[in-house]
C-alpha cells in the first residue's frame, strides 16, 4: 500500500465490535505449556503477533489449529486449540523472538513443566541493561539455574521449581507474567509482591484458574500462587481489546460522533473514561458495551500524566493528544 488517502470532517457514528485483547492473548496462548490436555481460546484476533506467537508454540511441539470463530458476548473473534501433549524442543530461537518481545514468556512455562529452557534475549546481544532483568531474578528466586551468554538465556531446574516471595523492584507486567506462569508449578507457596495489576494479568490468572492454578489475590498488587502438580486443559474466551476500545472512542470524541463500542468492558478503562469524560464526552454503559456521544458538547482541555495501571495507559497517550489539539484551551500530557 503507497498511501491511505481520508476524507475528513465527517462525525463517526454506528456501532462497532471490540476485538479481542493481543495483549491478553499472548501469555494466555503461553499458558498451553503447562498442561498436556488441550486449551481451546475463544476471541482471538487476527493479528501478525498471534501468527508468530503459534509458531514459536508450534516449534516448541504445541498442536495450534483453528477452530473456526466464536460468538461471546457481542465480540467475535478466531478460536484457536493449542495442544502441548509433549514438549519436544525448549529453544525459543532468536529469529523468532526478535519479532516479538512477548516471546520471552515462553521461558517461564517451559521451565516449569519441561524443567529448562533456551530462550533468545529479545534484543539479541545488544549491550546494555536487559529488559528481562526483572523476569531472570525472579526465576532465580523460585530456584532456576539462570546464565546468559551469546545473546541466549539458559535456564534449568532439574528439580523443579519452589516456592518464594518476590518482591518487585517496579511495576512489570511481563516479568508478573512470567512469574505467574512459573509458580503455578512450583512447589509450595509463591507470593509476588508489587506485581502489576492490569485487566490482562486478571485475563491470565482466570484462565490459569480454570486450568487448575491455585491464584489469588486477582487485580491486586499481591499474588498468592500454591503450586499444583498437574493443570489440566479448560475453554477461555480473551478479554476484549481495552486500547482498542480507548482508541475508538477517542476516535468518536475527536469527529464529534456518537458510537457504540459492542463488547467494551467500562471497568477496564476507568481511568480513561474519567479523563474523557472531564474533557466533555458523554460515556456510558450500553446493553452490550459502552457509548461514547460527542454530538451536543463542547471539548474541553485537560491534563494527564501516564501511569501503570490503573492510571492513564501509555498506548492511549498518543491518540489522547490528538484529542487535545483540537481541544479549546492548553493541555499538558
Amino acid at each position: 500500500m503507497d498511501k491511505i488517502q481520508i476524507y475528513g470532517g465527517k462525525p463517526l457514528s454506528g456501532t462497532i465490535v471490540i476485538g479481542g485483547s493481543k495483549n491478553a492473548s499472548l501469555p494466555v496462548m503461553c499458558a498451553s505449556l503447562l498442561t498436556d490436555e488441550p486449551l481451546i481460546l475463544g476471541n482471538v484476533p487476527h493479528l501478525a503477533d498471534i501468527t508468530t506467537m503459534a509458531n514459536l508454540l508450534s516449534q516448541h511441539g504445541v498442536e495450534v489449529s483453528l477452530e473456526g470463530h466464536d460468538d461471546n458476548e457481542g465480540h467475535i473473534g478466531r478460536v484457536l486449540s493449542l495442544h502441548a501433549k509433549d514438549i519436544n524442543n525448549t529453544k525459543a530461537p532468536y529469529d523468532l523472538v526478535r519479532k516479538m518481545r512477548a516471546s520471552v514468556l515462553v521461558l517461564g512455562p517451559l521451565l516449569a513443566r519441561a524443567g529448562e529452557a533456551e530462550v533468545s534475549l529479545p534484543g539479541g546481544c545488544a549491550i546494555g541493561t536487559r529488559p528481562v532483568d526483572l523476569h531472570l531474578n525472579g526465576l532465580r528466586q523460585l530456584g532456576a539455574n539462570i546464565s546468559v551468554d551469546g545473546g541466549y538465556i539458559y535456564a534449568s531446574a532439574p528439580k523443579g521449581l519452589f516456592g518464594s516471595r518476590i518482591i518487585f523492584p517496579k511495576v512489570s507486567v511481563g516479568a508478573t507474567e512470567n512469574l505467574i506462569l512459573a509458580s503455578v508449578l512450583a512447589k509450595g507457596k509463591t507470593v509476588l509482591q508489587n506485581a502489576a495489576k492490569e485487566p490482562e494479568i486478571n485475563d491470565l490468572i482466570n484462565c490459569l484458574n480454570a486450568m487448575g492454578a491455585k491464584i489469588k489475590g486477582i487485580g491486586t498488587s499481591a499474588l498468592t500462587i500454591n503450586g499444583v502438580d498437574k493443570l489440566h486443559g479448560a475453554r477461555h474466551a480473551i478479554m476484549p481489546d481495552r486500547i482498542e476500545a480507548g482508541t475508538y472512542a477517542i476516535a468518536a470524541a475527536i469527529t464529534g460522533g456518537k458510537i457504540n463500542l459492542s463488547g467494551a468492558r467500562l471497568n477496564d478503562i476507568t481511568t480513561a473514561v474519567d479523563s474523557l469524560r472531564l474533557a466533555g464526552i458523554n460515556i456510558q454503559r450500553s446493553p452490550n458495551g459502552i457509548l461514547v456521544d460527542r454530538s451536543n458538547s463542547e471539548l474541553k482541555s485537560i491534563n494527564i500524566e501516564t501511569a501503570p495501571y490503573p492510571g492513564f495507559p501509555t498506548d492511549l497517550q498518543a491518540q489522547f493528544i490528538s484529542l487535545m489539539s483540537v481541544a479549546n484551551g492548553t493541555s499538558i500530557v
